[in-house]
């Protein structure tokens, strides 16, 4: 079975949207996504890239199709969605909570609670508080997590992996790898799953 890597930051709609379709992904491909946290922000710096609001803001019509765009993928895949009215959303925090949680066998759980957080329930997830009781309330350890998130061997690691991201040919999220592959965006799906049967 051929496995792939999926960068991700919970600040980007478009990570969550294919985040909420991995598993079909996974069912329809027999591969399984490796999940490694990155931060967008710091990937956007290496790389000279910018959002696509800024990149994308005087382009006539644009933004206007990007929104349409990811309406149809919704709706299509059925997905529950609230745009975050605290956008953008400052991840590190909780970017470093991934980068312990992955370490302990509530990794996944804490990926989904996130992930849903912010894009489903739109909680201002760069406030401590939120953090806490959002944790909390889906049964994880918020202190333990707030606490291990704090350390510097995963500040430093967040930032490994970053830099990482960027010399692997990444420059935005959501990104995928299949070896050395990269699969950049929603669009580059029927692409990946087709690179995964070929590969298999």
């Amino acid at each position: 079975m051929k496995n792939f890597d999926f960068l991700y930051d919970f600040a980007s709609p478009n990570v969550y949207l294919v985040h909420k379709i991995m598993d079909q992904i996974e069912a329809r491909t027999g591969a399984k996504a490796n999940y490694i946290p990155i931060l967008l922000g710091g990937l956007f710096r290496i790389t000279n890239n910018t959002p696509p609001v800024q990149a994308f803001g005087g382009v006539t019509n644009k933004l206007e199709y990007e929104r349409r765009e990811m309406h149809r993928f919704i709706e299509r895949y059925g997905i529950p969605f609230k745009f975050n009215p605290h956008f953008p959303v400052m991840t590190t925090a909780v970017m470093r909570g991934a980068i312990y949680a992955q370490s302990q066998d509530y990794g996944p759980r804490y990926i989904d609670v996130v992930f849903d957080a912010v894009w489903k329930d739109g909680l201002k997830m760069d406030d401590p508080a939120v953090i806490a009781e959002t944790l909390t309330a889906n049964g994880l350890p918020a202190a333990e997590i707030i606490e291990g998130a704090q350390s510097q061997p995963v500040k430093d690691r967040l930032f490994e992996l970053t830099d990482q991201a960027a010399e692997r040919g990444a420059f935005g999220a959501p990104t995928m790898f299949v070896g050395d592959e990269p699969f950049f965006g929603k669009d580059s799906l029927p692409d990946l799953e087709y690179w995964l049967g070929k590969e298999n």
